[in-house]
Formats: C-alpha cells, sequence, structure tokens
C-alpha cells in the first residue's frame, strides 16, 4: 500500500456548530513527516481525531492504515496501528510507574510478556529514558519527561501511524530541543499539529495549512513556511529561522491588519 493515509472530501461540523472541517482531501505516504499548522480553530485537533478513530467524520473518505474510518469496525481497528499523543499528557499517564504505563497498550493487545518487556525497553530507548526511569512514578517528573513517557506508550504499540497533538505546547526550550531531537530520529510516519512553527521547521519534510476547516496549503515544509504572504493572510508569521534568510522582516504587528484589510484596488 503506498498511501497509508487516504482523506477525501472531509467533512465534519460538531453539533448545533458550525462545520470545522470542509472538503479536506490529502494522502500521506509511508515515511512522510507531516506538520499540521494553522491558527486557533482552525481544526487541526479535530482532524487528528479523525485520525485516531476518535470520532465519526460527516461525509468524505477516510482510510487509514487500510482501516476504513467511515465505519464502526473501522474505527475500532484502526487503534492497533496508530500511536497517539494527545495534548495534555495528564489524561493519557494513568500507572503508578513509568514501566507499567508504557506497557499498558501492548498488554491490552493481549502480547505475551517477554514481548511486552522488550518493546518497553525498546520503546524507552527511543525516546532517550534510561533504566532508572523504570520504577519513577510519572507525576514527578517534568513535563518533557511526561511527553517522552507518552510517546514510548504510543511506540510500545509500534504503530504504523504516529499522530501527536501539540507535543511542545507544555515544555520549555530545552524540553522542546530534546523532543525535537527525538522525533528526528524516528523513522515513523507521523502528523504532528503544532503552532510551533520553528519545531515544525525541524521535524517535518510537508505541511498541511488549515483555516476555517479548509486545506489551504499542502507541500514541502521550508517552501510554505517561507511565504510571507501566505503565512500572512492565516494570521500565521514565517518563522524567526527563516524570515532572517530571506532578508525580509517579518512583524507581528502587520498581520492583523492585512488580514482584514479590504483587497486593494489599483
Amino acid at each position: 500500500m503506498s498511501c497509508l493515509v487516504e482523506v477525501e472530501h472531509l467533512h465534519y461540523a460538531y453539533p448545533q456548530g458550525p462545520a470545522a472541517l470542509r472538503n479536506v482531501s490529502f494522502h500521506v505516504r509511508h515515511g512522510e513527516r507531516i506538520g499540521l499548522i494553522g491558527p486557533n480553530g482552525a481544526g487541526k485537533t479535530t482532524l487528528l481525531l479523525i485520525l485516531a478513530g476518535l470520532i465519526e467524520a460527516a461525509d468524505g473518505a477516510v482510510v487509514v492504515a487500510g482501516c476504513d474510518l467511515m465505519t464502526p469496525a473501522g474505527r475500532r481497528s484502526v487503534h492497533r496501528k496508530l500511536g497517539v499523543v494527545f495534548q495534555n499528557t495528564d489524561d493519557q499517564i494513568i500507572n503508578a510507574t513509568v514501566q507499567d504505563d508504557v506497557a499498558f497498550g501492548p498488554l491490552n493487545l493481549g502480547l505475551a510478556l517477554e514481548v511486552v518487556e522488550a518493546r518497553v525497553q525498546n520503546a524507552l530507548r527511543q525516546v532517550g529514558l534510561g533504566e532508572s526511569y523504570r520504577q519513577r512514578m510519572p507525576f514527578h517528573l517534568s513535563a518533557g519527561e511526561k511527553r517522552r513517557v507518552a510517546i514510548a506508550g504510543a511506540l510500545a504499540l509500534e504503530p504504523q501511524i504516529l499522530l501527536l497533538d501539540e507535543p511542545t505546547s507544555d515544555l520549555d526550550p530545552r524540553g522542546r530541543r530534546e523532543l525535537q531531537h527525538i522525533l528526528t530520529g524516528l523513522s515513523i510516519t507521523r502528523v504532528v499539529s503544532s503552532h510551533n512553527l520553528e519545531f515544525v521547521l525541524e521535524t517535518c519534510d510537508r505541511v498541511l495549512l488549515l483555516d476555517e476547516g479548509r486545506l489551504c496549503a499542502d507541500g514541502p515544509v521550508r517552501a510554505v513556511l517561507a511565504d510571507a504572504a501566505l503565512m500572512l493572510r492565516h494570521g500565521l508569521e514565517v518563522p524567526g529561522s527563516l524570515a532572517a534568510n530571506t532578508g525580509r522582516p517579518v512583524g507581528t504587528w502587520e498581520y492583523p491588519a492585512a488580514r482584514h484589510a479590504p483587497p486593494h484596488h489599483h
């Protein structure tokens, strides 16, 4: 199968609310590292929840890892094929020790204990947490360490695809750098929703830009993020590292006015 994710004409609206996603179509190939960007309320988290099989799309077609997510059976079976890391790790980490938390998913798959142990060891190694962390209580860890435990728990499922929602949201600069290093070292296909565009630039090779539920751009990460006019239109800023390279200053004062200004007539 060449495409791991196939989304066609996806539509979703919350009850008594406006459409959260409108006619969204894209494919994700094996090994791609996708950044999902856009202003608040753009539909990023809704899209991740649909890809995770946690909510049902209203219309369109969604296939993830061969599972048809427009069917209840497909939404159930996809949970065995993907790993999800939510924005709030405290909602996700539920066991008394790091080891038990990382083992939770594989044990629920009914795997033999020695297989679970091997997966826990491998997952902790992938996120840079040594043996000394196994018996530690997750709630005594830093935000960055908790994020790594949550990612290890997802990796222990040996998923085909990893979905991450705002993984840098509560991290300090050091925690962000460590997470960046971990993700860069993973070959797994992933979709990462983030407001931190420098982080997206460093960890993704392709970007989907959502605004008001519509897919407004889909292309190579540097090309999309360096497009000052495009970013301005959607209330975003060119990352500082790219802005410095273009030689053109990117002012935060520009875009609120530009975003709502009437079109110019010459």
